[in-house]
């Protein structure tokens, strides 16, 4: 699907997603705050993001699952292997989806209404995994299907409003969780087969400078548990502050805006795969994930930081 008059429906707003507030609160120390458990899905899950009337979402399996703040839930939508995930500003949806090697558009009610992108250039795409919203109208997302350390295939990409997709960056060990700074012209993405989250400067749509190095993440400590340390999905907060779900070390870090590491958050899942501010005032962090190291079950957490998460939905159509 190319239809350029559904891209003008689903984009009006967009210019609102990346407001920026000054004089957030401070972090709270982890010894104080509580990582509590919201629910549990049967197979590890990512993608959480959160809609309009407050309801928030998440992927398992071929599954997606829509959710209250305080856990009452059903399945939404089935679409294959469905992970990252927004909300756009007419209420529908954009959902990577490994299996259809596309990215998908959604309707409020769930129904898959098309592929907004599933070729870049004449290739088809391998495994979208997470995706950014962009103030003027279009979207970033990663595809890191088939890459790892030793096979640096993968791939980021633009989607404009005229629903073509560029190429941003390739040769990468798995790029995975990928957000948008205030403002539009810095872009973060975690490449979770070397540890770190690379940065980039947006020089237009569709266009960026060389990448960068941001941050060096920690290294697993097996004698606490931990199992791995990939970056996996990630999102700011009102003062610019990153949190990054790392994979394999039940941890949430929280990076300052210089990339410094500010804070170490319990993940609840041991597989801690992705993270985004919720409930009615957007300062409750969402969290999901493996609750093991092996095929099983998948947990919803969250943890009330009374910081005020970035807000990334954009304005409804026509406010």
């Amino acid at each position: 699907m190319n239809d350029t008059l559904r891209w003008m429906v689903f984009t009006v707003g967009l210019v609102g997603i990346c407001s920026f507030a000054h004089g957030a609160d401070e972090l709270p120390a982890p010894a104080d705050v509580t990582t509590e458990k919201v629910l549990v899905v049967p197979k590890y899950c990512e993608g959480v993001v959160f809609d309009h009337q407050g309801y928030g979402y998440i992927s398992w399996g071929d599954t997606i699952t829509q959710f209250t703040p305080d856990g009452e839930h059903r399945d939404w939508a089935k679409t294959g292997a469905p992970n990252g995930h927004k909300v756009l500003a007419d209420g529908t949806h954009l959902v990577c989806d490994a299996s259809q090697h596309a990215m998908l558009h959604l309707d409020a009610n769930g129904k898959i209404l098309g592929a907004v992108s599933w070729q870049c250039e004449g290739k088809p795409l391998r495994g979208p995994n997470d995706l950014s919203l962009d103030p003027h109208g279009g979207f970033y997302f990663t595809d890191p299907g088939g890459s790892s350390d030793t096979n640096p295939i993968g791939t980021v990409h633009y989607v404009d409003t005229a629903g073509k997709t560029h190429l941003i960056d390739e040769g990468l060990a798995f790029p995975n969780g990928i957000v948008l700074r205030p403002g539009g012209k810095i872009l973060l993405v975690a490449e979770s087969k070397k540890n770190r989250i690379l940065e980039y400067e947006v020089l237009g749509q569709g266009k960026v400078g060389k990448r960068r190095v941001f941050a060096d993440l920690p290294a697993k400590d097996e004698a606490a548990g931990q199992v791995d340390n990939q970056p996996d999905g990630m999102c700011l907060d009102a003062a610019g502050n990153l949190y990054v779900a790392h994979y394999g070390m039940k941890q949430v870090q929280v990076l300052d805006p210089t990339g410094k590491l500010i804070a170490r958050y319990d993940g609840g899942n041991l597989t801690t795969s992705n993270v985004a501010f919720g409930g009615a005032e957007s300062n409750t962090l969402y969290i999901t994930g493996g609750l093991g190291p092996e095929a099983g079950g998948g947990g919803l957490f969250r943890i009330p930081l009374g910081v005020k998460g970035l807000v990334i939905l954009p304005p409804k159509a026509g406010e």
